[in-house]
């Protein structure tokens, strides 16, 4: 908020794992009970009141600096300013003008008292209440912004004045539109911007095999020589499959093929009210068969498997599963993208969640047979309010402009549903922090444990993940039996997955060894430049039997050629 105290360090102080991310699957009750239930305080504003009570001299020290420096504002002494990271004020009115510079200095003033104040009381808080508070003070902080206020911004007057009162017109009917129909918050990419099978998800591959519940996609192999070992990616439950095969020269799944890998994508039907109940027995099925059809289709004798987020979760269960009956041997290696295992002080969502609110969550859900995407969609931006609701509310609405296009942002807006049974599964699973304890959590009737999966394993996490910390990512390496690497790159949840080579800012981190502790991994870690993907295709490769001829012919005898990828049930709405 100001040179002494940024908004990042605000959001990760006290606790280097970032407590202001939250975990995915404790975020699934926020989805069916509705965001706004994290807005209220409830009895932990008494208990606030009660800590500050007990504290006249924090409160007095306060009051008197934020006098001081309201005092120095008016006069013009202070040299209070935003950061320099902080986009919200870059318009040069906001420090040219002195009335709005004035307005900007005495936000910022308040602000930082408030964070003192409320840091000063958290000692005395359960975590929990401290997290839920860090969560409402930081929305609030983030809504009163003057860069919010119509009345305030030099970005919407400029815009009214260019365009002849065209921008206001614009940006009501979008605000209209927005709050129509859910997710409830500005728009961060048009319907229109891009077209999967056109603009996104463009690899050329076919779907060759089809189930109720997912298309298998095999992708056409780019060398003449391949790895005999293919690799299966799982993709999450709760969006499209399309975010490992963005735009071409963003796709993973492309720049994989490249390299001279087999690859094969499940593709997950996005499911109404008659899947209500599909579970996660009936989704680690359905990843068994595909590992099963992934090796019939290249005669390989075992597969990769890639799981990302909670199609990660899932992997790791089958991976259990298939150890616990003799099978793991099907499997090469196993690759977990920003996928928390460990649900231990899950940061916010953690604080937000008991077993009351789960039961509600859970029979909101079963009301309807599942989780709307939507919904999920409309928690995750509130979790970063400035960067996923204000930045769009001054563009789409003071300024009437339409966002710009953004892949990521488009796929993110193509949401799923999610089946009553698995939303139900995953809360229970984080509630218990099952997985971390061998054999509380089952698959397929096989108890879960997680130290007898010996296969090598990649982890992937990113350093400013709000959904998923790095810290929870890394947990994983406690948790598997066999030789892990762990990869800690730049960006967050998403941005972190995609990133393909040639960006000359990339860097990631790794280590020789997994130290229990996250912080001695991040004080060992050597940096790396570029891009991670180079770094997994030769582990990868490794791992993936030797090279043979690449065939050209896509599917087998029993598996012959269904559609042209993307495939059909990633254009389910």
């Amino acid at each position: 908020m100001t040179p002494q105290t940024d908004r990042a360090d605000f959001a990760t102080a006290g606790d280097p794992a970032g407590d202001f991310a939250g975990a995915l699957d404790l975020l699934l009750a926020d989805g069916a009970l509705g965001v706004l239930r994290r807005l209220r305080p409830d009895g932990v504003g008494f208990r606030l009141a009660a800590s500050l009570a007990a504290k006249p001299q924090l409160i007095g020290q306060e009051a008197v600096l934020l006098a001081t420096e309201l005092g120095q504002i008016a006069t013009g002494r202070s040299d209070l300013a935003p950061h320099r990271k902080d986009r919200r004020f870059t318009d040069q009115a906001w420090s040219q003008n002195p009335i709005l510079r004035r307005i900007v200095q005495a936000y910022l003033a308040g602000s930082r008292a408030a964070q003192d104040l409320l840091a000063g009381a958290s000692a005395d808080l359960d975590w929990r209440d401290a997290e839920r508070l860090k969560f409402l003070l930081t929305n609030v902080i983030a809504a009163v912004a003057p860069s919010n206020n119509p009345l305030l911004s030099p970005q919407a007057a400029k815009s009214l004045i260019d365009t002849g009162g065209a921008s206001a017109v614009s940006g009501l009917r979008a605000l209209l539109r927005d709050i129509a129909t859910q997710p409830r918050v500005p728009a961060m990419v048009e319907p229109d911007a891009f077209e999967v099978g056109t603009d996104l998800g463009v690899s050329p591959g076919a779907v060759v095999h089809r189930t109720e519940m997912f298309e298998l996609i095999q992708y056409q192999p780019a060398t003449e020589q391949v790895y005999r070992y293919p690799l299966l990616i799982v993709p999450p439950m709760i969006n499209k499959f399309y975010l490992v095969d963005l735009a071409p020269g963003r796709s993973m799944v492309e720049y994989l093929v490249s390299q001279g890998h087999q690859v094969f994508a499940m593709s997950w039907r996005n499911p109404d009210a008659r899947h209500a109940s599909w579970d996660l027995d009936v989704y680690g099925q359905a990843i068994i068969d595909a590992l099963g059809t992934t090796r019939a289709v290249t005669g390989a004798p075992k597969a990769s498997i890639c799981g990302l987020c909670s199609g990660g979760i899932a992997t790791a269960m089958v991976a259990a599963h298939l150890s616990a009956t003799g099978r793991l041997g099907e499997v090469a290696s196993l690759m977990f993208g920003v996928t928390v295992l460990d649900q231990a002080r899950a940061g916010t969502a953690g604080a937000m969640i008991d077993e009351r609110t789960a039961t509600a969550a859970m029979a909101a859900s079963k009301a309807r047979g599942y989780l709307d995407g939507r919904a999920l969609a409309e928690v995750f931006a509130w979790l970063r309010p400035d960067d996923l609701i204000w930045n769009y509310w001054v563009n789409n609405y003071l300024e009437g402009k339409k966002p710009p296009p953004f892949d990521i942002l488009y796929w993110n807006a193509d949401t799923t549903r999610l089946p009553a049974a698995l939303h139900a599964d995953f809360i229970k699973l984080a509630l218990a922090n099952a997985l971390t304890v061998p054999d509380k959590a089952t698959m397929l009737g096989t108890p879960v444990n997680l130290s007898k999966v010996e296969s090598d394993a990649y982890v992937i996490a990113g350093i400013a993940d709000h959904l998923c910390p790095w810290q929870s990512c890394y947990r994983t390496t406690q948790l598997l039996g066999g030789q892990v690497s762990f990869i800690l790159s730049t960006s967050g949840h998403i941005a972190s997955m995609i990133n393909p080579p040639g960006n000359p800012k990339a860097t990631f981190r790794t280590a020789s060894d997994n130290p229990a502790d996250p912080r001695e991994f991040l004080a060992e870690a050597t940096t790396q430049s570029g891009s991670w993907w180079p770094h997994y295709s030769a582990w990868l490769a490794a791992r993936s039997g030797g090279p043979r001829k690449a065939r050209a012919r896509l599917g087998r005898k029993g598996y012959e050629v269904l559609a042209s990828a993307p495939g059909t049930y990633v254009h389910d709405r």
